[in-house]
């Protein structure tokens, strides 16, 4: 606040159903404001050392919420806003909070909650304006707490901070399992943030969408707690999914974090307007010619491709992507356009970034370099140096809450055992090859990594999404298979005379041609499930696999 105060650190519509709808702007002095009078006024209600839940869309109230417990010596518990009800009365009560705020949405589940009384939750608190007497109304908390603080309350002022305490309780997304609730402090949160600078340079001047749950420890931490507060750039509040493309003009962003699918959908939207408009020679002449001349310090990429540029708003210099590895091809081809991407890899766990390319240092292809205050090792590597990611560092997490069995499967001798596979190259890039429990060890001893051959599928035109896994055969070993999610508007498009009945064997077909021809004999794709509805996933777009092979049946 000091550096930046009457800078707009957020913005959002009014009305997000209006196209014309007025923008919101909140300055850095307005947040404090704001989280000292909220963060005063739970501490009144006798809060201090408690747990406080906050659900909701990603929004300036849930930012003010958390920094506002956090700061007042409370843990925050970011719940997932995609959960069903039931697991959302599930993790209130493993979480044992004493108040929960959030959006008008859950009012009904909130209210069983209350009914029900067997949980922990005392106060019940409503971002929206609502009429309901059993719970509190959010606006009038925070005037509560101006009043508090003008008549010279000063417990807020006065509050001593133990960083190395749990400060944050975060519950994982639960791709394969029930989710398990991390246990974050302060000094984890801040060590990561305090060596990303080192990687990837943000500025005041920057404008950044946040559209990824912010619950997430990848969007809350490189996009609110590291661009907006560390920075001092402005963040944006998307109007919903649906709008990402008409929000990146509505706000000039200029750094859009990201996870790989969203990526890949952008790139083949691109990709598809330069076809429509029949100018694909003209690009595939131009690349190398740019390409080029950056080499020698000449970059006219924003010139010359400026017409692609503007249909992203025309202003973006930076794209942050993690979660999931990124296809090389989706990477190569926008910094060809003059897109800088930079790639990331971590855990909650981790707090949650272990590697991250640099501006000045980049693999396509690769999770990155290791952050600087962290140690990474190759766990029981195999003859292709493939082997789990173990990481230690302050960023680490203080354990599994009330789950010792799971927290000491994970953490031995200050090292995290992510179940992540991968290598490190000779220049200290990361790559990773998949998920140890993913792998399928075939009779013969050879190893198949499915997201390798997953790569190579998602690179043709008609797929949206693909899980490779390995099916039991009668002889006790796997047989390779393919779930394929395909396009049904690209099938048209590319088979416009076949019939829907037919696009299995026409992929099928692709398949045997462009995917096993790449690779030797043992991991050829035999059998394949197609489809055109989407896969189970989690609200950070991972593939549910553990859900999809029940599903399959396998």
């Amino acid at each position: 606040v000091e550096k930046y105060g009457d800078k707009i650190a957020f913005e959002y519509k009014e009305d997000i159903a209006d196209k014309n709808s007025k923008v919101i702007v909140k300055t850095f002095n307005q947040y404090k404001r704001d989280a000292k009078s909220l963060s005063t006024v739970l501490l009144n209600m006798g809060l201090e050392g408690k747990r406080v839940a906050v659900i909701g869309n990603n929004s300036y109230n849930w930012c003010v919420t958390y920094i506002a417990v956090v700061t007042g010596n409370m843990v925050i518990v970011p719940l997932d806003k995609a959960l069903p009800n039931t697991e959302i009365k599930s993790l209130i009560k493993r979480s044992k909070a004493d108040a929960v705020v959030f959006d008008k949405k859950y009012v009904d589940v909130f209210e069983e909650i209350r009914r029900e009384n067997d949980s922990n939750l005392q106060y019940y608190i409503c971002m929206d304006e609502i009429d309901n007497t059993n719970i509190i109304k959010y606006n009038e908390l925070i005037e509560k707490g101006e009043e508090l603080v003008k008549s010279g309350d000063t417990r807020y002022d006065s509050i001593k901070i133990d960083n190395k305490k749990m400060s944050i309780m975060l519950f994982t997304s639960g791709t394969t399992a029930a989710a398990k609730a991390v246990m974050l402090s302060q000094y984890n949160v801040c060590s990561n943030i305090n060596a990303m600078p080192y990687y990837v340079l943000m500025y005041d001047t920057d404008v950044l969408l946040s559209f990824l749950p912010i619950h997430h420890t990848f969007e809350c931490t490189i996009t609110f707690l590291y661009g907006c507060l560390y920075c001092g750039a402005t963040v944006a509040f998307c109007d919903g999914l649906r709008y990402v493309v008409d929000n990146l003009k509505d706000y000039g962003v200029t750094v859009f974090i990201t996870v790989p699918l969203m990526l890949d959908i952008v790139y083949k939207k691109i990709n598809k307007g330069i076809k429509d408009q029949g100018k694909e020679k003209l690009i595939n002449f131009m690349k190398p010619i740019t390409n080029s001349l950056t080499k020698i310090h000449i970059d006219l990429r924003k010139k010359v491709y400026k017409q692609i540029l503007d249909s992203l708003g025309g202003k973006i210099r930076l794209v942050i992507h993690g979660g999931a590895p990124a296809d090389k091809s989706t990477i190569v081809g926008l910094n060809s356009f003059g897109i800088s991407t930079i790639q990331g890899y971590g855990l909650t766990e981790t707090s949650p970034v272990i590697s991250a390319e640099a501006d000045y240092k980049k693999s396509p292809g690769s999770a990155g370099l290791i952050m600087k205050n962290e140690e990474v090792k190759i766990d029981s590597p195999n003859e292709e140096g493939i082997g789990e990611v173990v990481v230690k560092g302050p960023n680490v997490m203080l354990g599994y809450y009330e789950n010792e069995e799971e927290t000491n499967k994970v953490l031995k001798d200050g090292w995290f055992y992510t179940g992540d596979l991968g290598y490190l190259d000779k220049k200290g890039f990361l790559f990773l090859t998949g998920r140890k429990k993913d792998v399928i060890v075939l009779k013969n001893g050879k190893n198949i990594y499915p997201q390798e051959i997953e790569f190579l599928i998602s690179k043709l035109p008609f797929v949206e999404e693909n899980i490779v896994f390995g099916k039991p055969s009668k002889d006790k070993d796997y047989i390779i298979s393919a779930k394929i999610v395909y396009s049904s508007e690209n099938m048209k498009e590319l088979y416009p005379d076949k019939e829907e009945s037919e696009y299995k064997d026409i992929i099928w077909k692709e398949i045997k041609e462009k995917i096993n021809t790449q690779m030797p004999e043992y991991k050829h794709i035999k059998e394949v499930q197609v489809t055109s509805e989407p896969l189970i996933k989690t609200t950070t777009q991972k593939v549910k696999r553990a859900e999809e092979f029940k599903k399959i049946g396998v």
